[in-house]
C-alpha cells in the first residue's frame, strides 16, 4: 500500500502523475497530428500538380496546386479549378474531398475539443481540505440529498468525496464543495479527517469499507455512519470501522409497510414515530367523514382528539401550518402530530370506514420484496404485480394496464403499495391507479424527495422518499437531533425548554413571535397535547416544535437554550 502524503504536500503523487501523463499524451498526439497536416497537403499538392500536367494537359505550378489542396482539404472551395475531364483526375479529387472531410471531423471532436477541455476546464480538487467541524460524505446519491439540504440550511459545513467525475463536476457547478478521487487508483489522503465532525459512507458496500478503513487507519476517531445495500454486510462494515450501519431501502420499505397496514402500525396509516410517545401521521379525509369540508376551527380537532394539524396536502400541494379557517376538502390529507390515542381518535373521525382485503404491491425490486415480507409477516394478504416473471410475483404485466390490475384484484384491495424503481413510473402508475380506483389508498415509495409533491398530485395518499428516511437517521446519529421532515416546508423537532422554563405557554405567544407551533410536551412518560392556561415548562421537559426550517431557526433565536448544544 502506498504511503499517503499530507494535504500540505498537495495532490497525491499518483493522481498528479496520472493527470500529467494523460495531458502530455494528448498534447503530443495533437502536435503530431498538426505537424503531419502540412506534409499531407504537400503530398496532395504534388500529386495534383502531376495530374494536371499529364492528365488534364493544363499545367499548374506547386504554389497554385498547394492552394487547391488547402481549399479542398478544408472544404472551403476550389478557386479557379472546379472542373476535370480525366477519370483518374476526377477520382483523385473525390478522394481528397473525402480525406479532407474525414480529417476535419476527426481533428475537431477527437483532438481539439478534448485538448481545450483538458487545458481550460477547471480542475476538481483531489485532496480533502482542512476539515474543522465538517461532515464528510463519501459518494453522492438520492439517499443523502435531503440530508445535504438540511446541512446547508443549518450552515453546517460539509465536503463530498465523489468518484464519478461527471457527478463531481455537476455538484461543483451547483456550488457544493466536492473532492474528486478514485479509491481503486490510490489510497486517499484522509489525514485531514481528524478534526471532522463525522463521516457518512454512501457508496457501494465494498468501497464504503475501503473508505472507512482508510479513515480509521489515518487517525479518524469520530463517528462514522455507513449505508449498505444488504443487511448481512452490517457486521463486516462495523469491523471495518463504522459505528452505525443501516440499510436505507429496507428502512424505507418498513416505513411504507407501516403506512399501509394497520396491523404493522395499528392506529392509522401514514405514521412516523418521533421520540418514545409521539407520532406524525398523514390522515386522509374520507367523503363520509364528519370532518369533510369543515374548517379546522369548525372541526375542533385539538379539543376532540388531542392531535395538532401541522400541514395539509390538497391536490398535490403542501400547505404548511394551516390556520383555523383552512378548509378540509374530501380526499385532502392532514399531517398531524399527537400521541397514540389522539391519532387513533382522529383516524376514526377522518376515515370512518373499515379496511379489508389484500394489499396490491406493484414492483418487486429490493423495496417491494421487503414490503411484501413485512406485510405477510404481519398476516396480511399480498398480491404482487411486476413486469418481470420471477418467484414471488403473482401477476406479470404492465401495471398501467387496467385489465391487468382488475385481474390482480384491485376492486377488493385494501390498498396499493407502489415500490417501483423509477419515480416517473411511480407517478404514471399512481395516476392510472387513482383513475381506476378513486377510493383506494395509494402508498408510494420514492427515490428523490423532490418527486413527492408530483406523486401526491398524481393521486398517491402517502409518499415517502429514501432521502427522508436517511435524513432522519443521519440527523439523529450525527447530531442527536430527533426530527421528522415533511418536504422542505415542514419540520418537527424535539427541543429543550430553554428560556421558556417557568413561563406560562399561553403568554409566550410562540406562534406570533416565531411562526412555529408547540405541538406536544414530553414530561417523563407522559405526553401533553392539551395545554391549559396555567401550563408551564420545567427544565426536564422536552418540547416538540413544528414549523418551516426558517421558523424553527427563529424559535431557537427567540428562546435561547432551546437548541441541543451538541449540534
Amino acid at each position: 500500500m502506498k504511503r499517503a502524503r499530507t494535504a500540505k504536500q498537495g495532490e497525491s503523487e499518483f493522481g498528479m502523475m496520472e493527470k500529467k501523463g494523460a495531458f502530455s499524451f494528448l498534447r503530443t498526439r495533437l502536435a503530431l497530428l498538426l505537424g503531419s497536416v502540412p506534409i499531407l497537403l504537400c503530398v496532395f499538392a504534388w500529386l495534383y500538380m502531376l495530374g494536371m500536367n499529364h492528365l488534364e494537359q493544363t499545367p499548374r505550378d506547386f504554389a497554385s496546386s498547394f492552394a487547391w489542396a488547402a481549399e479542398t482539404f478544408t472544404t472551403t472551395g476550389y478557386g479557379g479549378d472546379h472542373h476535370w475531364n480525366h477519370p483518374l483526375m476526377v477520382a483523385y479529387v473525390i478522394l481528397v474531398q473525402f480525406a479532407g472531410v474525414f480529417l476535419v471531423f476527426l481533428i475537431i471532436p477527437v483532438f481539439l475539443i478534448p485538448y481545450f477541455e483538458q487545458h481550460f476546464q477547471g480542475r476538481l480538487p483531489t485532496v480533502l481540505p482542512r476539515l474543522d467541524g465538517h461532515i464528510v460524505v463519501y459518494s453522492y446519491g438520492p439517499a443523502v440529498e435531503t440530508f445535504l439540504r438540511q446541512l446547508e440550511h443549518n450552515r453546517i459545513p460539509f465536503v463530498i468525496y465523489e468518484e464519478n467525475e461527471a457527478v463531481a463536476r455537476r455538484l461543483s457547478e451547483r456550488g457544493r464543495r466536492v473532492v474528486f478521487g478514485r479509491l481503486a487508483d490510490d489510497t486517499p489522503d484522509l489525514s485531514t479527517l481528524k478534526r471532522a465532525r463525522g463521516l457518512v459512507a454512501n457508496g457501494d458496500d465494498y468501497n464504503n469499507a475501503v473508505f472507512i478503513l482508510s479513515a480509521r487507519q489515518q487517525g479518524f476517531t469520530g463517528k462514522i455512519v455507513a449505508m449498505v445495500l444488504h443487511p448481512n454486510r452490517r457486521t463486516p462494515m462495523m469491523r471495518a470501522g463504522a459505528d452505525v450501519v443501516f440499510t436505507p431501502t429496507h428502512i424505507l420499505a418498513a416505513a411504507i409497510a407501516a403506512k399501509a397496514s394497520t396491523k404493522i402500525s395499528p392506529r392509522v396509516s401514514g405514521v412516523q414515530r418521533l421520540g418514545r410517545h409521539l407520532e406524525i401521521a398523514e390522515v386522509r379525509i374520507h367523503r363520509t367523514s364528519s370532518l369533510a369540508n369543515c374548517t379546522l376551527a369548525e372541526a375542533g380537532i385539538g379539543a376532540r382528539t388531542g392531535a395538532t394539524v401541522i400541514g395539509q396536502w390538497v391536490g398535490g400541494e403542501l400547505v404548511p401550518q394551516p390556520d383555523a379557517q383552512t378548509q378540509m376538502p374530501v380526499d385532502s390529507i392532514l399531517i398531524v402530530v399527537g400521541s397514540d390515542d389522539s391519532i387513533v381518535k382522529l383516524g376514526q373521525l377522518a376515515t370512518p370506514v373499515a379496511t379489508t382485503g389484500p394489499f396490491l404491491v406493484i414492483g418487486y425490486g429490493e423495496v417491494g420484496q421487503k414490503v411484501c415480507e413485512l406485510l405477510t409477516g404481519a398476516g396480511e394478504e399480498v398480491v404482487v404485480v411486476d413486469t418481470h416473471d420471477q418467484p414471488g410475483v403473482d401477476v406479470v404485466g404492465d401495471p398501467l394496464d387496467h385489465q391487468l390490475l382488475e385481474q390482480a384484484g384491485i376492486a377488493r384491495a385494501q390498498a396499493v403499495v407502489l415500490a417501483l424503481e423509477d419515480d416517473a413510473m411511480t407517478l404514471f402508475v399512481a395516476a392510472g391507479t387513482r383513475a381506476l380506483a378513486p377510493e383506494l389508498t395509494i402508498v408510494a415509495g420514492v427515490r428523490r424527495a423532490e418527486s413527492i409533491a408530483r406523486i401526491h398530485r398524481a393521486g398517491a395518499d402517502f409518499a415517502l422518499s429514501v432521502g427522508q428516511v436517511a435524513d432522519q437517521l443521519l440527523g439523529y446519529q450525527l447530531f442527536g437531533e430527533e426530527a421528522v421532515s415533511i418536504q422542505p416546508q415542514i419540520k418537527v423537532v424535539r427541543t429543550f425548554p430553554g428560556s421558556l422554563v417557568g413561563v406560562p405557554l399561553k403568554s409566550s405567544r410562540v406562534r406570533e413571535r416565531t411562526g412555529c407551533s408547540i405541538v406536544a410536551i414530553e414530561r417523563g412518560d407522559e405526553v401533553i397535547v392539551k395545554f391549559g392556561a396555567a401550563l408551564m415548562l420545567s427544565k426536564d421537559d422536552r418540547v416538540y416544535v413544528s414549523g418551516t426550517p426558517g421558523a424553527i431557526d427563529k424559535y431557537y433565536e427567540t428562546f435561547p437554550g432551546s437548541r441541543d448544544q451538541n449540534r
